[in-house]
C-alpha cells in the first residue's frame, strides 16, 4: 500500500491521458468574423414611383422634403409578380428584370424631376400589391413620410386605390401630389 492511488499526487500526475482527452475535446474559442451589414436608413423620405405624371411631381416634392429634413430620399418602385402561366405546357414562368438598367432608369427620372445634389439617394425595388409593398417598406425603415402620387383614371376614386389604402394602413403620414 506504498503506491498512492491514481487519484492522489500533484495535478500533473493525476490520470494525465484523460486530461489530454479533454484538452482534445474542448472547443477552441470562436474567432468573430464581420460580416457586412446592410446600409440602414435613418428615417428616410419614402418616394413611390410608377413612372406616371404625378408620380414624378410626387418624387421632386419628396427630394425637396428630404433636403429641407435632412433626411435620406428613398425611391421605391413596385413591379407586380412577373409570373404567369404558360396555356400550352403549364409550365410557370417567371419574368426577370435587369435590376442595374431600372436603377439606371429610376436615377436618371430623379435627375430629370428634381436636383439631387446634397441628397443620399437609395433605390429599391419591390415586386407585389403596390399599396401592400409601399406600406411595408415604410414600416421597415421607419419612414418620415410616404410620398405618392395621385391616382390617374377616375374609377380608382370609386374602387379604392393606392393613396386610400395607404391612408388607411400605413405607419407614417403619407402626402398624395397631383
Amino acid at each position: 500500500m506504498d503506491q498512492p492511488s491514481p487519484d492522489q499526487g500533484t495535478p500533473d500526475k493525476r490520470r494525465p491521458e484523460r486530461r489530454r482527452q479533454q484538452d482534445r475535446v474542448r472547443p477552441q474559442p470562436f474567432e468573430h468574423v464581420a460580416q457586412p451589414r446592410p446600409i440602414s436608413l435613418a428615417h428616410p423620405v419614402v418616394a413611390g414611383y410608377n413612372g406616371s405624371a404625378s408620380s414624378r411631381n410626387a418624387l421632386a416634392y419628396a427630394a425637396g422634403m428630404a433636403r429641407r429634413l435632412g433626411r435620406p430620399l428613398l425611391m421605391v418602385y413596385v413591379t407586380s409578380p412577373g409570373v404567369y402561366c404558360e396555356p400550352l405546357t403549364g409550365q410557370v414562368v417567371g419574368l426577370l428584370r435587369d435590376a442595374d438598367s431600372l436603377e439606371r432608369w429610376l436615377l436618371s427620372e430623379l435627375d430629370q424631376a428634381a436636383d439631387a445634389s446634397e441628397l443620399e439617394v437609395h433605390v429599391r425595388t419591390r415586386r407585389g400589391t403596390p399599396a401592400r409593398e409601399l406600406a411595408s417598406i415604410a414600416a421597415e425603415f421607419s419612414a418620415d413620410a410616404l410620398v405618392i402620387g395621385a391616382p390617374r383614371h377616375f374609377w380608382h376614386h370609386l374602387i379604392g386605390s393606392v393613396p386610400s389604402w395607404l391612408a388607411r394602413h400605413a405607419r407614417c403620414p403619407v402626402i398624395v401630389v397631383p
